[in-house]
């Protein structure tokens, strides 16, 4: 599936649409991204020139049908594309996963008719970047417990609260916004100049460095009528859905995370030269190999399935949460074996790896943390919510 990782031969399973999307996603990462992220990610800033790069490979709106400006993929195609954007960086992978799932998701799932039709296909082509607003300073993994407010006035709404860790929000052109109202949460589309709304970028960041990240202000801040999510009157079902399929994507991301550290720690190992031999003929690093592709290959099984299982409208939650978590621990574990056979050089831009582990500290902690993903799955598993 992934170059040398691919041990199952599961590249055979793949149709030949899922082979050009996921082909070229890669060909892009290699050619375009690559050759720049680690000075980016030094200097802690994101190539705004990659956006419309980004869109004319078509990897917004991947899954967003035709006649809205997307491809009309399937998720399983989606999920390919995941795998090689996080094979590059986790950032680059965070930038076309909020937009696709976090806020044209959104907008196709619960908007209207009227606003599908004004966003959308401009998000297609890059030309609006979107955000995604729920996670708050005391409300990160009990979103329900919120304190962003939208009040009923005359032609809208006047929205107060802050938001913060908000993926793209310095370079998004707008907001899905969750909010409490009177008759429970709901979504809210906030476009970049409305009075009152104002999105400070989060500095000194030690993981995720490639990707803009930022907090959303909202001070008296009025959403005019025709912004509300008209489907989102089904409370927190509607911003779950959105995380759902975001977690979907990071589970894909990391695994190919993993890969990539396993091909840099196994090409290091076959050209490193200690004591006469390679490193490679040392008995404990083909220890470590043979862990490192035993555990990617077991999440690449695991994601294929429930990739398959979303497509046929069959996949819960609950499995995307065992996929989230299974795959971000899996290379948590992976990009650190991968450090240590590169030694000192593991800790060098040049070779990548020390990028992937600063990042693998965010992907097992952003939407949900593993532990939260364990309750997920152990209320399903015993019947008894230990939330509370």
């Amino acid at each position: 599936m992934i170059r040398e990782a691919d041990f199952l031969l599961m590249e055979e399973l793949l149709s030949e649409e899922e082979k050009i999307i996921r082909d070229t996603t890669r060909r892009f990462v290699e050619r375009e991204v690559l050759p720049i992220v680690a000075k980016h990610y030094e200097k802690g800033t994101f190539p705004y020139e990659l956006i419309p790069k980004v869109a004319e490979v078509g990897l917004f709106g991947i899954t967003t049908p035709p006649e809205y400006g997307g491809a009309g993929a399937s998720y399983f195609s989606y999920g390919l594309a995941c795998q090689e954007l996080e094979w590059c960086d986790s950032g680059l992978r965070s930038l076309v996963s909020v937009q696709n799932s976090l806020c044209m998701y959104p907008i196709h799932a619960y908007g209207s008719e009227g606003q599908k039709q004004k966003y959308l296909p401009k998000m297609a082509t890059g030309e609006i970047i979107g955000c995604f607003g729920l996670t708050e300073p005391d409300a990160g993994s009990d979103p329900a417990s919120m304190r962003t407010t939208a009040k009923k006035v005359k032609d809208g709404w006047v929205l107060n609260g802050n938001k913060t860790w908000i993926t793209n929000a310095p370079i998004a052109h707008m907001a899905i916004v969750w909010a409490k109202t009177e008759e429970g949460v709901r979504g809210f589309i906030v476009e970049r100049g409305t009075e009152g709304f104002e999105t400070p970028e989060i500095k000194e960041k030690m993981s995720l460095r490639f990707s803009p990240t930022g907090e959303i202000v909202l001070e008296d801040c009025f959403v005019p009528e025709e912004n509300l999510l008209p489907g989102s009157s089904v409370g927190m079902k509607a911003p779950f859905s959105c995380l759902t399929r975001a977690r979907y994507g990071i589970a894909w991301g990391a695994v190919g995370m993993a890969a990539f550290c396993y091909e840099k720690a196994l090409s290091y190992a076959k050209e490193r030269i200690q004591f006469g031999r390679p490193l490679a003929s040392f008995q404990l690093i083909q220890q470590d190999l043979a862990d490192m592709l035993t555990e990617i290959t077991k999440c690449q099984l695991l994601v294929y399935r429930v990739g398959r299982l979303f497509d046929e409208g069959r996949a819960s939650h609950v499995m995307v949460s065992m996929a989230k978590r299974a795959s971000t621990m899996m290379a948590y574990r992976v990009v650190r074996k991968a450090r240590e056979i590169l030694g000192g050089n593991g800790i060098s831009l040049e070779y990548h790896v020390i990028r992937h582990l600063c990042n693998s500290e965010t992907t097992t902690t952003y939407e949900g943390t593993n532990k939260i993903h364990a309750l997920i799955l152990g209320r399903h598993i015993t019947g008894i919510s230990a939330f509370k």
